[in-house]
C-alpha cells in the first residue's frame, strides 16, 4: 500500500518523468551506430593507438540494442500494473455498489479522455485538411502509390509545402505499426506509407463531401458525464465519496493505460526492428543471409553466436561457418513458418479452470468462466444455429455486411459501412474506424485496446467472441446492437441481440 500509494499520490509528476525516460530510451536506441566490417581498419585506428576494432564496436552495438529493449520493458511495467489495478479497483467497487451495472457502463464512465495513441490518426486528418486547403488533393486521387503522389507534389510550391508538413508529422507519429508492434513483419508507417496515404485519401474525400472526420469527443464526454452523474445521484455519505475518489483515480491513470502502447510497442519497437535490420545488412554483406529480414528467423542467442562467428573469421582472415550454414537453415525455417501459417491452432491447451478469477485475464483478454464454457460448446460446431457470445465492448445499433479480415495487410479492402470481423483490432486502425459501421473480434475484454478504441470512436463493438472469424463469412448481413450475443446461422442472416 505504501509503494502503490506513493505512485497514486504523485501520479502526474511521476508520469511526466516516465514520458521523459521513455523518450530518452527511444533516442538512445536511435543513436546506436551499427558499424560495417571493413576490408581493413581505418589507419587512424592504428595512429590513435585505439586497440579496439570494428568487430568490438559491432558487438557493443548489438548488446546496447538488446539492453535498450530490456530497459523500455522495465519502464513499460513501472506504471502498467498500477494503472490496471486502479481501474480494476474502481470496477469492483462499482459492481459492489451496483450489482446489476453493465460492464460497458463502468467503462463508459472513464471514456472521453484524449490520449496520445489517437495522435497519429489525428495527424493524418490534419494532413488531409492541409491538402485540401493547399489545393493539392487531386494528387492523392490520381495514384495510390505514395512515391507517385510525392513525385507529383514535388512539382508545385503548394505540394512542397504539404511535403514539409508531412516531414514534421513523421517523427514520432509515423513510428506506428499497423499491427501490435510485437513482430518485425507488422508494417510501420515510417517504413511503408501506403496505409497512412490511404487514410489521408479517405479523409480528403470526407472533407470534400462535407463529412466531419473528427472523433465524436463531445458526444462521448456528454454520455460519460451523464452516466457518472446518474449513478452518483444514487449514493450519499462514504459511498458517494469513495465512488468519486475511485472514478477520479481511474480517469487519472487511464491515459497511461493507452499511451504506453505508443511509446513502447509502436515508437520504440519500430525503431528497434529497423535497427535490427541494420545488423541484418551486415550479415547479408558477409554472405550469412540472402535477405535482410532473414535475421528474424534466428533467436537472439543465435544472433550472438552468428556475430561471434562473423567477427572471429573477419579478425583472422579465414572463412566463417555462417555462409555455409545459415542460408540453408533459414530456408528450412521459412518452409516451417509457411506450413504453420496454413494451420489453425486450437484456442487453448489443457483442462480449463473451474473459475477464472485473474483480473487481467478477464479485463484484457475477455477470458471468463462463462466465455470458456461457451467456446467449448461451439468450438467444433460446423452446422446449424449457434451463438457467439462476447463482451459488449461499445454500445450502438447498426446494420451492415460483414467483412472478415485476418491481418492488417487486408485493411485496404475494408469498405464504408461494413461490420469489421477480425481477430483483434489495433489502435493504428484509426482510419478504418472512420469507415466501418461496427466491429466484432475474436479476442479482447472490456479494457483491451479493441474495446477502448471502439468506445472512443463511438463504433459499436462485440469483442472476445472466440470464433467470429471462423464462423462468419464475408458478405453476411449483421445487425449489431453492441450486445454480447452474436447469433449466426447457415440459413439466416447473422444478428446480434441486445441484452439490457
Amino acid at each position: 500500500m505504501e509503494r502503490a500509494g506513493y505512485y497514486y499520490e504523485h501520479w502526474d509528476e511521476l508520469y511526466e518523468n516516465w514520458k521523459g525516460k521513455a523518450t530518452d530510451t527511444v533516442e538512445e536506441l536511435k543513436a546506436v551506430e551499427v558499424p560495417t566490417l571493413p576490408e581493413m581498419e581505418d589507419i587512424e585506428t592504428v595512429r590513435a593507438g585505439r586497440g579496439l576494432t570494428s568487430a568490438y564496436d559491432l558487438l557493443v552495438a548489438y548488446n546496447r540494442v538488446i539492453e535498450n529493449m530490456h530497459k523500455i520493458w522495465h519502464l513499460h511495467f513501472e506504471f502498467l500494473n498500477l494503472g490496471y489495478a486502479a481501474y480494476l479497483t474502481y470496477f469492483g467497487f462499482c459492481k459492489q455498489l451496483f450489482p446489476d451495472i453493465p460492464d460497458q457502463v463502468v467503462a463508459q464512465m472513464v471514456a472521453g479522455i484524449d490520449v496520445l495513441l489517437f495522435r497519429p490518426d489525428a495527424e493524418l486528418k490534419k494532413l488531409a485538411a492541409k491538402a485540401v486547403a493547399l489545393g493539392v488533393a487531386e494528387a492523392f486521387k490520381k495514384d495510390t502509390d505514395p512515391a507517385a503522389v510525392l513525385a507529383t507534389l514535388e512539382q508545385t510550391d503548394e505540394g512542397q509545402r504539404w511535403i514539409a508538413e508531412l516531414e514534421k508529422a513523421k517523427d514520432p507519429w509515423f513510428y506506428f505499426s499497423v499491427g501490435s508492434g510485437f513482430y518485425h513483419h507488422h508494417k510501420t508507417w515510417i517504413n511503408d506509407q501506403t496505409y497512412p496515404f490511404s487514410g489521408i485519401t479517405d479523409y480528403i474525400a470526407k472533407i470534400e463531401a462535407g463529412v466531419s472526420i473528427e472523433r465524436p469527443m463531445d458526444e462521448v464526454i456528454a454520455e460519460r458525464d451523464r452516466l457518472s452523474a446518474e449513478y452518483a445521484a444514487l449514493l450519499d455519505g462514504d459511498d458517494l465519496k469513495n465512488f468519486n475518489d475511485q472514478l477520479g483515480l481511474a480517469r487519472t491513470v487511464f491515459p497511461f493505460i493507452e499511451d504506453h502502447n505508443f511509446y513502447v510497442e509502436h515508437w520504440h519497437h519500430a525503431v528497434f526492428w529497423n535497427k535490427m535490420r541494420e545488423f541484418g545488412q551486415v550479415f547479408v554483406d558477409n554472405g550469412f543471409f540472402e535477405d535482410v529480414d532473414d535475421m528474424f528467423y534466428l533467436h537472439r542467442f543465435e544472433v550472438e553466436a552468428a556475430l561471434y562467428d562473423l567477427i572471429a573469421s573477419w579478425g583472422v582472415g579465414t572463412a566463417a561457418r555462417g555462409p555455409a550454414y545459415w542460408p540453408k537453415e533459414v530456408a528450412r525455417r521459412k518452409v516451417l513458418f509457411e506450413k504453420l501459417s496454413e494451420w489453425t491452432p486450437i484456442p487453448a491447451l489443457g483442462e480449463p479452470p473451474e473459475v477464472v478469477t485473474e483480473p487481467f485475464t478477464i479485463m484484457l483478454w475477455g477470458i471468463t468462466s462463462d466465455s470458456i464454457q461457451n467456446w467449448l460448446g461451439i468450438g467444433g460446431d460446423e452446422e446449424g444455429d449457434y451463438d457467439l457470445k462476447g463482451f459488449a465492448g461499445s454500445p450502438g445499433t447498426v446494420e451492415g455486411p460483414a467483412r472478415v479480415i485476418l491481418s492488417a495487410d487486408e485493411l485496404h479492402i475494408v469498405q464504408e459501412g461494413v461490420v469489421l470481423v477480425c481477430p483483434i483490432t489495433n489502435p493504428s486502425w484509426g482510419t478504418a474506424f472512420s469507415k466501418i459501421a461496427a466491429a466484432v473480434t475474436d479476442i479482447g475484454g472490456m479494457m483491451s485496446h479493441a474495446s477502448i478504441v471502439c468506445r472512443e470512436y463511438s463504433v459499436t463493438a462485440v469483442i472476445g467472441t472466440g470464433f467470429a472469424t471462423q464462423k462468419i463469412v464475408t458478405g453476411l448481413r449483421l445487425l449489431d446492437n453492441g450486445s454480447d450475443v452474436l447469433r449466426t446461422s447457415r440459413r439466416i442472416l447473422a444478428r446480434i441481440y441486445a441484452r439490457t
